[in-house]
């Protein structure tokens, strides 16, 4: 009869365990925030990104059904820094009353003239270091809202950032052989701010901070002729966007195709980026390896 007891007595405390367990629904602004989420929040979370797989969240316009899913979230997480644009009359619009996380706090960040205003870089994430910043914003976030779980998601989400600053001591490495002055490249827009300045690489676009500005004639042929002067030898075109204005660029140049870098967006599942580490370790890799 004892063991009848004791049976139902850890049948009980399992059955209350499971009760506690909690699964957050989380809601992304896009799909690089949607994968660092899902790295740290491990089984715990249930992650969907409002800008998908190869999309621009620059330009990206919420549909109604997009406030209804945001209604339902338990966690909001965002980039900040206006990248997103749209978000805010999103999230007023939706009636979104949970947790908002903005995984960009506490990142040093640094500003670029864009039509004569200084304006804040939101990319901070293409440096890895920073990558980790946005890991500790979001595990913090989701402790907030499912304490109960803080242990497990504290073990998932310091293992993830411990990779992810072992991540940019090896992007460090990778370019620390290659002379200076062969370390400029030419990509669609300036995405790749706080790349180069953690890892010493300079990037020549024809669009700014955002995929939404446009390049003058004059522009363009400034460009073209400090390619030619620097003796840039490759080009990027970037999965989210159209790569036309930079294949025009490079054919003036004479600049060779160095392949696709994902700077805002993963790849499909079945895509060389489909994670924020292999989109990081892909733009390293492709990136040095243009300029041996």
């Amino acid at each position: 009869m004892k063991r009848v007891a004791l049976l139902i007595a850890i049948t009980a405390g399992i059955v209350s365990q499971s009760a506690l367990a909690k699964t957050l629904n989380v809601m992304t602004s896009f799909s690089i925030l949607g994968d660092i989420t899902q790295q740290v929040g491990g089984d715990h979370v249930k992650v969907t990104s409002l800008v998908g797989p190869d999309g621009d969240p620059h330009t990206f316009e919420p549909s109604p059904q997009d406030s209804a899913a945001l209604s339902k979230a338990d966690v909001v997480v965002v980039n900040g820094l206006e990248l997103e644009g749209w978000l805010d009359r999103l999230i007023k619009a939706s009636g979104f009353k949970g947790t908002l996380i903005v995984a960009s706090d506490g990142v040093k960040t640094h500003s670029m003239d864009e039509d004569g205003k200084l304006v804040v870089d939101p990319h901070a994430w293409n440096s890895a270091a920073n990558g980790a910043v946005y890991a500790k914003n979001i595990m913090d976030g989701l402790i907030k809202s499912d304490p109960q779980d803080k242990t497990a998601l504290t073990e998932s989400g310091e293992r993830y950032i411990a990779q992810l600053n072992q991540l940019d001591g090896w992007a460090k490495k990778r370019f620390s052989d290659i002379p200076t002055e062969k370390r400029t490249v030419l990509s669609s827009h300036d995405a790749f701010g706080y790349f180069s300045n953690q890892y010493h690489v300079h990037f020549l676009a024809p669009q700014g901070l955002s995929s939404e500005s446009e390049a003058s004639a004059a522009d363009v042929a400034a460009l073209i002729e400090q390619i030619k002067a620097q003796h840039v030898h490759t080009w990027f075109m970037e999965n989210q966007l159209d790569p036309r204005l930079v294949k025009q660029i490079a054919q003036a140049t004479g600049a060779k195709a160095g392949g696709e870098l994902y700077p805002e967006s993963l790849s499909g599942k079945d895509g060389p980026a489909a994670t924020y580490v292999q989109a990081f370790k892909h733009n390293v890799n492709v990136i040095a390896d243009s300029m041996k």
